[in-house]
């Protein structure tokens, strides 16, 4: 009897963990992913990261070019919002060198401690995350999602294409679809096995915020991955974007934005949807450094629906650096909730 009490304590508190710390799998690319991630560490969620290797501009493009190796830029974002490291140690690992730095010139010292480690271990990308992510003391999982550089090639509604994402936006024509292409011609863009396992056995998948065709399809165009998403039993939560985007969403609704996602997986896999409801005040519309951001998007409630979309709306604009981004712990308040409303039906 006595025995059988341990049983269901230890039972008990394997499932009272289980609610303290919920599996979540962030999907993305960009400034958007670590806003999430640092808030989720706070929350200590067990957190896996899976992040675009489609980058080509930048430090991370030419180091890319030059060594081979998946784009590093967003893993070092990552890994920094996840690190528990003192302000000081962060600031060293972000650390960008002046454009009068002839060699070094706008290269971040991250991007070079993961392509040195990456070299070292044989050109293995996932052997090179782990041990640093051991050195920055890391709770939770970063993953690039495939284990080489992939070229994005971008098809228009008018039949042109363009290869690269860092050239997808210079051409402002209407987007039909993206790819994700391999180097060498004969291989297909794979994910590593922990990828796929991590999306299937969430208790929620997020996806975004982040550039739609060049944060977050990169990702889900990867044959694997797309699958995994469309399979998993976790809830897979979509986080648009509060901003249109020159070049890629120019006039979109959210609706919009969930139906290309819808499109390019041949399936309505997104469960719910949060979007934001507040006005960006008239100043931050059209003054972005480099246009990046153009005019608020559109609140399409119905067309949500119509796609079998729960929708959370609410305030979540936070004003920072002459920029619109997301309150991430208002984002964060949302996703417990929705987890803990989750685990309610189906128990």
């Amino acid at each position: 009897m006595e025995m059988e009490e341990k049983d269901q304590t230890f039972i008990s508190e394997i499932k009272t963990n289980k609610r303290k710390s919920p599996k979540i799998t962030v999907i993305g690319g960009g400034t958007g992913l670590p806003v999430l991630l640092r808030q989720l560490r706070k929350r200590k969620a067990d957190v896996t990261a899976i992040v675009t290797v489609a980058d080509d501009g930048g430090s991370s493009g030419v180091i890319r070019d030059y060594i081979n190796i998946v784009p590093p830029g967003d893993i070092r974002n990552c890994m920094i919002a996840l690190s528990p490291m003192e302000s000081m140690k962060k600031e060293i690992f972000q650390y960008r060198f002046n454009s009068d730095d002839k060699f070094f010139a706008g290269h971040a010292i991250g991007n070079l401690i993961i392509a040195a480690l990456t070299e070292m271990k044989g050109n293995n990308i996932f052997e090179a995350v782990r041990i640093l992510s051991d050195m920055m003391q890391i709770d939770g999982h970063i993953y690039p999602a495939a284990e080489e550089p992939l070229l994005l090639k971008a098809t228009f509604k008018d039949g042109t294409e363009v290869l690269g994402e860092s050239h997808l936006a210079k051409y402002r024509k209407p987007i039909e679809r993206v790819t994700v292409h391999s180097y060498d011609e004969t291989k297909k863009p794979t994910p590593a096995k922990a990828v796929v396992d991590a999306i299937l056995e969430s208790d929620m998948v997020v996806i975004g915020p982040g550039s739609l065709y060049t944060s977050i399809l990169p990702n889900l165009m990867i044959e694997d991955i797309g699958k995994a998403v469309c399979e998993t039993k976790a809830e897979v939560l979509y986080i648009c974007n509060i901003m249109t985007q020159l070049g890629e969403t120019e006039h979109f609704t959210d609706a919009d934005h969930v139906r290309v996602l819808h499109e390019h997986l041949g399936k309505n896999f997104i469960d719910t949807v949060i979007v934001n409801t507040e006005s960006v005040p008239d100043e931050y519309l059209n003054q972005q450094k480099n246009e990046e951001y153009l005019y608020q998007v559109k609140y399409d409630f119905n067309g949500l629906r119509e796609q079998g979309c729960h929708v959370i709306s609410s305030e979540f604009i936070q004003l920072k650096d002459s920029g619109v981004y997301h309150d991430g712990a208002k984002v964060i308040d949302e996703v417990y909730t929705l987890l803990s409303s989750t685990n309610q039906r189906m128990q």
